[in-house]
């Protein structure tokens, strides 16, 4: 997936920048509204995340140029505005969503994860690792063919580390991908999860998939 974030705030945009790049996101940076303009039409984006306040060209009238080109390409607007009216603007003008300043990272992951959701869906998909075969289709994962009896959130937590193989993630990427923003679910209960994962599937294969990093999450290994 290939972002582009329009932001003047240096600070904040390194940070957008480095966190949606360790999701695994291609992310392009543009410091004004005419340099976001120019990407926006010219290249190929997944996702446009717009800061409201930009210099040369705020982001409304960027947003509106966008749309007026027949782009449909999902905008998110980030904005200190907290008024009703301009939120209603700003979708009214072709937004898909909008986030007041300031915000968490993690709420921030959950609306471009949704939107993006909602944009293109949940493309199955058939991961061949080793002895084990996870099908994101028909919910299933086997293992030299055998079917591994796993719960619905046994299945989604095993998709997000096939997704992210070879990658370690922490506790709170986890519980944004499997559990969704807002749930109230600790870390403990996360290491339950993934200790079952783990006694189903490893006890049949001549491998170790998972492994604990300490002090960080866990790693999927291919």
């Amino acid at each position: 997936m290939r972002l582009l974030i329009a932001e003047d705030d240096p600070t904040l945009a390194l940070g957008l920048e480095k966190d949606f790049r360790l999701e695994g996101y291609d992310v392009v940076v543009a410091r004004d509204g005419p340099t976001a303009s120019r990407l926006a039409l010219s290249e190929s984006f997944d996702l446009v995340i717009l800061d409201v306040m930009l210099p040369g060209q705020d982001g409304f009238e960027v947003c509106r140029e966008i749309r007026r080109s027949g782009v449909p390409v999902p905008i998110l607007m980030l904005t200190a505005l907290a008024q009703e009216s301009d939120k209603v603007f700003g979708l009214d003008i072709g937004a898909d969503d909008y986030v007041t300043k300031p915000f968490s990272p993690r709420e921030l992951r959950a609306r471009v994860n949704a939107a993006l959701r909602r944009a293109y869906g949940a493309p199955a998909a058939v991961y061949r690792l080793g002895e084990l075969e996870v099908d994101t289709g028909r919910c299933e994962a086997t293992v030299n063919g055998a079917v591994v009896p796993l719960s619905a959130l046994e299945f989604k937590l095993l998709a997000a580390f096939v997704r992210h193989r070879g990658r370690v993630l922490t506790r709170t990427m986890l519980l944004d991908d499997v559990w969704g923003n807002g749930t109230h679910v600790t870390d403990r209960v996360v290491d339950t999860h993934v200790m079952k994962l783990r006694r189903k599937i490893e006890p049949l294969t001549t491998r170790r998939y998972l492994v604990g990093v300490r002090g960080m999450g866990y790693r999927f290994d291919a």
